[in-house]
């Protein structure tokens, strides 16, 4: 079961056209590093940056640094395996174990 806490933070990196256009480049073209993935989804890299890292907090993308033949430094991006589910039930049962419930107010 996906925790509350872990399904806000994945709807909120799926609420964005730029992210759901990453995603879908990284799972057609698998993985791919910062420059080229810039330029294949056509926006800046640091751009792509701040997006690449809303998805990899929300566990949507890992990503692994490795040195290219010519010592640079590259960051390679790829899907990571997920699966959400959203139904009534599955959402209800999140929505108990959020970590930051709202205070409830007299009545």
């Amino acid at each position: 079961m996906i925790s509350g806490d872990e399904l806000a933070a994945i709807l909120s990196a799926l609420d964005n056209p730029h992210r759901l256009r990453i995603l879908a480049a990284l799972k057609v073209g698998g993985r791919n590093y910062v420059s080229r993935l810039a330029r294949e989804i056509g926006i800046s890299r640091p751009l792509l940056h701040l997006h690449l890292n809303k998805l990899e907090a929300a566990g949507l993308v890992t990503s692994q640094l490795e040195l290219s033949a010519d010592g640079k430094a590259l960051n390679y991006f790829e899907v990571a395996d997920f699966r959400v589910e959203l139904t009534p039930q599955s959402i209800a049962e999140a929505a108990a174990t959020l970590s930051d419930k709202p205070e409830r107010q007299g009545g």
